[in-house]
């Protein structure tokens, strides 16, 4: 505890305030909030009246200091890590509370405030929009601190080695930003790290609905980038391109436009809202493939902007690592390509979703399949085709186990489709997967 012999603490400001007890906690924070909002720091004492004589806090014990320090990190988001202390004043006890916070806007009990020399002003909606405009959005995987403590970013290094950056294993995790400003690991460092529990699912239905599901892929549990170019490796698979002969001229048609495809996604996965725990998905229909990310658009962009093309990352620091690693780019040409191929209806925009549509060309599909009767094919190389399609990376002793057969026969029955063109391998025996040709 600190020794003072002033009486005073001098006025309040846009970093300080002054409550009398603790029975303003909530009022408190709200100033803390304010005060962050306004210049990035802030002080807190309780014990002292609005002019500045300090009257003293009763009663305080550490019971009271973990009561304000649980109300500050329940009410500001995104969290802040006050330093809290008593002090002893011409024998009066006061609470001192300090913050400081780098992150763009804060909010106290999801609302905001910003600091009027010693008043808390609420924000408006518009005001909002302008604040959030000049400073960005809040780029909360930076600021939220996961418990994870075991991360290792084995995979994310190689990356940047491969696209030619020089990596300084003593400064890595600061300079990717992967640190909180108390110096934990942010959950944007779990999202990067080899090992982590984020699964993304790319699953196809039966029909035009999800009643009836045909097959789930997950990509996850490690590196996000890997998992995002695993997504990206497996629709191009997919999306085959069949010769369509006509006239004098040989055209090229695929299932969808893998183009679009490959803007829609790489955008959920770099602006969804990571911190809500809820990854993007892409769900296949008959009729269409479905891109879906959570949280809406930012708060500093309306859709007018949106659909020009204009940019309000949600995951600043994300962004900028997805455009290290040529992964995307920062031109914002993304959506009005898709608009150009399928206009505004391709996006459905609520307050918490956004979901793209890419239609499926069905006509090629249906002809595809019509040819697809494999009468050449007797009822164990039909299974085992069947087994692939459901399961891409099924490997040859789980096909023994299912289609009940041995190990020798399902090898030969590989070689047969291989060489038929009904198969191929993409990637490693180990850790590749099966591509269908038909």
């Amino acid at each position: 505890m600190k020794e003072s012999n002033n009486n005073s603490l001098g006025m309040e400001s846009e970093v300080v305030e002054f409550k009398k007890s603790t029975s303003e906690l909530t009022a408190g924070v709200i100033s803390l909030s304010s005060m962050l909002n306004k210049h990035g720091e802030a002080t807190l004492y309780f014990g002292v009246k609005n002019d500045g004589t300090i009257i003293g806090q009763k009663d305080v014990t550490e019971s009271t200091l973990r009561d304000i320090s649980r109300k500050i990190s329940e009410g500001i988001k995104p969290q802040v890590i006050p330093v809290i202390s008593m002090e002893l004043v011409n024998d009066k006890t006061i609470i001192k509370v300090s913050a400081k916070g780098n992150a763009n806007i804060y909010s106290a009990f999801d609302k905001y405030y910003i600091r009027s020399f010693d008043e808390d002003k609420k924000v408006s909606p518009e005001m909002l929009y302008q604040l959030i405009n000049s400073k960005g959005e809040p780029d909360l995987i930076v600021d939220e601190a996961t418990i994870r403590t075991d991360l290792t970013f084995k995979t994310l290094k190689n990356l940047y080695v491969i696209n030619g950056y020089n990596i300084n294993e003593k400064e890595f995790e600061h300079n990717m930003k992967l640190l909180t400003s108390d110096g934990r690991y942010n959950y944007m460092a779990e999202l990067l790290s080899d090992i982590n529990d984020i699964s993304i699912k790319v699953v196809t239905f039966a029909g035009v609905d999800k009643s009836v599901m045909v097959k789930r892929t997950e990509y996850g549990n490690k590196c996000l980038i890997t998992a995002v170019n695993d997504v990206l490796e497996y629709m191009n698979v997919i999306n085959e391109t069949k010769v369509k002969l006509g006239g004098i001229k040989r055209v090229e048609e695929s299932y969808f436009d893998y183009a679009c495809f490959k803007e829609a996604w790489l955008n959920a996965c770099v602006h969804t809202r990571w911190t809500e725990k809820i990854p993007p998905a892409v769900y296949i229909y008959d009729d269409r493939i479905e891109i879906v990310s959570n949280g809406g658009l930012p708060k500093a962009l309306n859709k007018d902007d949106f659909f020009k093309g204009v940019s309000k990352p949600v995951n600043s620091a994300l962004l900028n690592i997805f455009t290290n690693l040529d992964l995307i780019d920062q031109t914002g040409h993304g959506i009005p390509l898709i608009i150009s191929k399928y206009g505004k209806d391709a996006f459905y925009i609520s307050d918490n979703t956004i979901i793209v549509t890419i239609p499926i060309n069905k006509e090629l599909l249906e002809n595809n399949n019509s040819n697809n009767d494999y009468t050449e094919l007797n009822d164990n190389e039909k299974k085992v085709l069947d087994k692939m399609k459901n399961n891409s990376r099924i490997t040859i002793s789980e096909l023994v186990d299912e289609v009940n057969i041995s190990e020798s026969y399902v090898e030969k029955i590989i070689r047969k489709l291989k060489k038929e063109d009904y198969i191929y391998r993409v990637g490693s025996n180990k850790s590749g997967f099966w591509g269908i040709s038909r």
